[in-house]
């Protein structure tokens, strides 16, 4: 299964990016055999629906998971949808993120826990 963690750098290391749909990058790990890739999150720079094309991008690509700090409503609906569980408060470095979704300490999300714009800096709220 893959799981993917919204990053702000480019490997397990790297701190987690509390954004989903703006952050820079995903990690995405295969949980299976432990191999790891990085996914420049090219719809961040978007002027709109950074969201739910960030989400489609993920479910193109077979995430399952998601770990990130908040999400939005248009794309927890965008991932609900396609079955997507989204996991959110994710801090820290990824691979500490990680860890913490394979001891069972992170949850998943029933809501979105922003409102609409609130990567864009424009202070939507809930």
């Amino acid at each position: 299964m893959k799981v993917a963690v919204s990053a702000a750098g480019q490997d397990l290391d790297g701190p987690v990016d509390s954004r989903f749909g703006r952050c820079g990058y995903f990690i995405a790990v295969e949980q299976d055999t432990d191999q790891w890739e990085v996914i420049p999150n090219s719809s961040n720079a978007s002027g709109e629906g950074a969201g739910i094309k960030t989400s489609q991008m993920l479910v193109n690509l077979g995430i399952k998971a998601v770990l990130t700090g908040n999400v939005g409503p248009k794309a927890m609906a965008t991932l609900q949808a396609a079955g997507v569980k989204v996991y959110l408060g994710a801090g820290g470095t990824v691979r500490e993120s990680l860890e913490r979704y394979r001891r069972g300490e992170l949850t998943p999300a029933q809501e979105p826990s922003v409102g609409q714009h609130h990567g864009q800096g424009k202070g939507a709220s809930i």
